[in-house]
């Protein structure tokens, strides 16, 4: 029996210290789970809280963000999706799709958030409320162009505050105004 119980315990250890440890990487291609906790400091964000079809009608800007939780691109630009969430509130809808669920869908129409995904990731895109392209881009769009044209799409003005990215280690970023408390 004493001899099972050191066979089972040397069986137990050997896989605790075979597992290779896990580590997230924001410039790698690599999948650590949904990367608005992760990288921008705001899990609220997925899934959306509304659909593009629901934005129309009830006449609200949509925001819609694609992007894939394996990409350095997107991971470096979570926290400026945040960072909108942060800026602009309840005053826009923010969809942020990833494109594994367009995978295969056809036919789509302007209502459907895959109606407008050119095939890059990250890609922006900002409609008012009838359905009018305000922004469509791709890559790391500055958040100053973004609230441009949400501003624009809205009828609001800008944010009167500015915000920052803010590091605080090589994987963690947040959108911050020193003093805004707010919740996102």
């Amino acid at each position: 029996m004493a001899h099972l119980a050191t066979a089972f315990l040397s069986i137990i250890l050997t896989l605790i210290i075979s597992v290779n440890s896990v580590a997230a990487a924001r410039d790698t291609n690599s999948y650590d789970g949904n990367i608005f906790p992760i990288y921008a400091g705001n899990g609220s964000l997925v899934p959306p809280p509304s659909s593009l079809s629901t934005s129309l009608e009830k006449n609200r800007t949509s925001v819609i963000i694609f992007y894939l939780d394996d990409s350095a691109t997107s991971k470096a630009f979570a926290p400026v999706v945040s960072g909108l969430k942060l800026l602009w509130g309840p005053s826009i809808d923010l969809i942020p799709i990833t494109i594994d669920e367009l995978q295969g869908k056809g036919n789509l129409n302007p209502t459907q958030e895959g109606f407008y995904w050119k095939g890059t990731i990250p890609e922006v895109v900002v409609l008012d409320g009838q359905g009018k392209i305000f922004l469509e881009e791709e890559g790391q769009v500055p958040i100053e162009k973004l609230n441009k044209a949400i501003s624009k799409a809205t009828g609001l003005p800008e944010p009167s505050f500015k915000i920052q990215i803010k590091s605080f280690n090589e994987y963690n970023s947040e959108p911050e105004k020193e003093g805004y408390t707010a919740p996102r």
